[in-house]
């Protein structure tokens, strides 16, 4: 250790070896930590590994003791099955879902986007008043307004058909607040005055600078949206008619009856289950990483 002097000020010069040793917060993680986190990623596929072994099996082999633990040779013939079954229509309804499931997402992300950006950055009257309102009505149940809600879709002789499950949700409360929330933290205000200084109008900012902003929430958003529409079953069983059902519906028509074939069953959640887990491997990168930005930020 040394004590130097410039321009009449001291200064205190530590060797190197004399340095207090640098810690780092972020640590490497303990082997136990990686069993503990292969345990929870077994534990969560495990019911998925169970529905493939079970679509892919003679419903014989599903009811003998033990059950089966390893895949079979039915897989090809039990999907097939499934959607030769005139009575469950499931080609249609996977159409009929994804269409409903697309529609109300991407109206769900603009309009959420929309509202939400005029709620955390534009000043206008009652705006804390309509806030509070938004906020509200995610406190009601879905299930009290399902009464109410068919009566209206009769009166607009709508109930029946796809658009009686499509139109009550393409707008969301929920939507609104979570992006009103993502936006008043990764908006500056200091970003929007210098876009109307620029001459920019209220479209325009929000078009080039804000939605780009909120692309990473937004995904987070429509991912969880296209799977509440796409698992929604008492809304569309009770609306829709015979000739017009969803997955969920197609499914509930498969394990009716005073016979259930599971290995029929089974095939036909795996075939409704790909399609979320096609939507995640392509919008996963998004996800995490507006989980990850909306972490650091807070």
């Amino acid at each position: 250790m040394s004590l130097s002097t410039r321009a009449g000020a001291s200064t205190l010069v530590i060797p190197p070896a004399d340095r207090p040793p640098v810690t780092s917060r972020a640590t490497g993680a303990s082997p136990l930590m990686y069993v503990a986190l292969a345990f929870v990623v077994l534990l969560s596929a495990a019911p998925l590994y169970f529905m493939v072994v079970m679509a892919s099996r003679a419903n014989s082999d599903i009811l003998g003791i033990p059950p089966p633990l390893l895949p079979g040779d039915q897989l090809a013939t039990n999907i097939e099955r499934v959607f030769a079954n005139a009575d469950v229509q499931f080609a249609e309804a996977l159409l009929n879902t994804l269409l409903v499931a697309t529609v109300a997402t991407i109206s769900v992300v603009v309009t959420s986007a929309l509202a939400g950006f005029a709620f955390a950055k534009l000043r206008f009257r009652g705006r804390n008043v309509l806030l509070v309102i938004v906020v509200a009505t995610m406190m009601v149940p879905v299930q009290l307004g399902l009464i109410p809600l068919y009566m209206l879709m009769t009166k607009l002789g709508l109930a029946g058909g796809l658009a009686s499950v499509t139109l009550p949700f393409l707008v969301s409360g929920f939507g609104v607040f979570f992006m009103r929330q993502y936006a008043s933290q990764a908006i500056p205000d200091e970003l929007i005055e210098a876009a109307r200084v620029d001459g920019a109008s209220t479209f325009r900012i929000f078009w080039s600078i804000v939605f780009p902003a909120l692309r990473p929430a937004a995904a987070v958003l429509g991912l969880l949206t296209f799977m509440e529409r796409w698992n929604d079953f008492l809304w569309p069983y009770i609306s829709l008619d015979i000739d017009h059902p969803t997955v969920q519906v197609a499914l509930s028509r498969l394990s009716g009856g005073y016979y259930t074939d599971q290995a029929l069953v089974m095939a036909g959640t795996l075939m409704g289950t790909l399609p979320l887990v096609l939507v995640f491997i392509v919008f996963g990168r998004q996800i995490v990483g507006g989980i990850m930005e909306g972490g650091l930020k807070s």
